[in-house]
C-alpha cells in the first residue's frame, strides 16, 4: 500500500516538471516598454558612420522619446551576432500614434 503512494507521490511530481517547463519557455525573457507617442520624430540626423569594425555592426543614431520630447541618440557598435542580421529601431506610425520598435538580431 505504501508503494502504490510513494509511485502516485512520484507520478505527480513527474507531471509538474514538464508544465513547469512549457510555463517557463513561453514566458519573455525580458520584457520591452511600449512606447507609444503622438507626435512624430524629427527628421533623421545625418550621421557619419565610422570606418567598418571587425565582429561589429554600426547601429545607427535615432530619436528617443523621453517624457515631454525627443532627444537624439548616437550610433553605436553592435557586437555582431553570427548567423543573424541586426534590423535597427525604428518609429512606425499607427493611425495618429507613433510606435517604438526597438532594434534587433533576425536570424
Amino acid at each position: 500500500m505504501s508503494v502504490l503512494r510513494s509511485l502516485s507521490k512520484w507520478r505527480k511530481s513527474l507531471l509538474l516538471v514538464p508544465l513547469t517547463l512549457a510555463a517557463l519557455s513561453s514566458a519573455p525573457v525580458f520584457a520591452q516598454p511600449v512606447v507609444i507617442v503622438q507626435q512624430a520624430p524629427p527628421p533623421m540626423r545625418m550621421e557619419v558612420m565610422p570606418g567598418a569594425r571587425p565582429g561589429y555592426v554600426w547601429d545607427q543614431g535615432h530619436w528617443r522619446w523621453q517624457g515631454r520630447g525627443y532627444v537624439w541618440m548616437p550610433g553605436h557598435w553592435q557586437p555582431v551576432r553570427y548567423g543573424a542580421r541586426w534590423k535597427p529601431g525604428h518609429w512606425q506610425a499607427r493611425g495618429p500614434n507613433w510606435f517604438w520598435i526597438e532594434g534587433h538580431w533576425v536570424r
